[in-house]
């Protein structure tokens, strides 16, 4: 008996595989590069208004507007105590040579409820202090508080 061997068909051809285009790492660098800048200009612009901000909570302007409102009966009364200032300021405070304006809005809150502080003030050569036109607190919900009075 003689034995025959199995047929076994040669394997298949298969076309060959596409390697996939290597990129060149252009984008990449491109998208990291852009992402910092972003990164960057978020914080120069929030260390410009951090700044901006701090300037104008160290003026007597808002040391002066800030004192009454926390310390008035009124104001405590409308909003509980303790009474606290917000971080956000609002406004601008010019003086060239001892001449100068300031006009200025900040929140403050209590307990029960929050209020805008909106100070107004003149500041002349002749003098060394601020005079006020307009100190009012405004409460949510409720009358204005003229801290002038």
């Amino acid at each position: 008996m003689s034995v025959t061997p199995e047929y076994i068909p040669p394997p298949l051809q298969q076309p060959p595989q596409q390697q996939p285009a290597k990129s060149s790492g252009c984008l990449k660098w491109l998208l990291a590069g852009c992402s910092v800048l972003v990164a960057l200009s978020i914080l120069v612009v929030a260390g410009v208004v951090i700044f901006a901000f701090g300037m104008i909570r160290r003026t007597d302007v808002y040391r002066i507007a800030s004192d009454r409102a926390l310390h008035d009966t009124r104001v405590i009364d409308a909003l509980g105590a303790p009474v606290e200032t917000g971080w956000w300021v609002r406004g601008s405070i010019d003086l060239h040579n001892g001449e100068g304006s300031a006009d200025i809005t900040f929140p403050i809150h209590g307990p029960k409820g929050k209020a805008t502080v909106e100070a107004r003030a003149a500041h002349s050569a002749t003098g060394d202090k601020w005079v006020f036109t307009k100190m009012k607190v405004y409460p949510e919900g409720g009358p204005p508080i003229d801290l002038l009075e």
